[in-house]
């Protein structure tokens, strides 16, 4: 009886963004500086104003970036299983975060610091290449999805999540999308009627 191996989620992520298998030595030495943590429901990774001390991986659970505005939260991003999310700039530059990082579900995240993740650019081929791709494809996301907001009517964003993104819908409680997709509960309520 042969032992199979089964490459963890976030191991199967970080190789789908390096174009080859040539990194795997290196892979496993930059996943070795990742820690698991535990973030239960409702409690924070990171508040507004306050630094980010982690960037990481999220195995399971979903993580809502949120900001206050005239005390209401608005959601910016959901992190969703087998994503990486940080408030990327408090957590490069130790800058206070312009937005909070919520657990909305038990997630179980795999964490990094700043110190190793410079070592880790700095030192580690695998990573630096994951990183750069990884940066890439999330700035052509961000890209589109601001175009989104201003061609497309609330009805046809919510059609372009529901083809594109249908686990967002099953996973994420209404007021979130809603708050995601610039529109009101109520009006996202009357979308979902009319197109379910």
């Amino acid at each position: 009886m042969s032992l199979q191996i089964t490459k963890s989620h976030f191991e199967v992520f970080f190789s789908s963004l390096l174009p080859d298998d040539s990194f795997e030595k290196e892979v496993h030495e930059a996943l070795a500086y990742f820690k698991k943590m535990i973030v239960k429901k409702n409690e924070f990774l990171v508040y507004e104003n306050e630094v980010c001390h982690h960037f990481c991986f999220v195995e399971s659970g979903i993580l809502q970036h949120a900001i206050l505005i005239d005390g209401e939260e608005r959601t910016t991003y959901l992190a969703l299983k087998n994503s990486v999310t940080s408030s990327l700039n408090s957590f490069l530059h130790k800058v206070p975060s312009r937005k909070s990082i919520k657990a909305i579900m038990d997630s179980r995240l795999w964490v990094i610091t700043l110190p190793d993740f410079n070592y880790l650019i700095q030192n580690n081929k695998a990573f630096h290449q994951f990183y750069f791709n990884l940066i890439e494809r999330q700035i052509c996301l961000i890209d589109d999805y601001r175009i989104d907001l201003l061609t497309l009517t609330p009805e046809e964003r919510y059609k372009k999540l529901l083809l594109n993104e249908s686990k967002l819908l099953q996973e994420v409680p209404l007021h979130y999308l809603a708050s995601f997709l610039g529109i009101s509960t109520r009006h996202m309520s009357r979308i979902r009627k009319n197109i379910n």
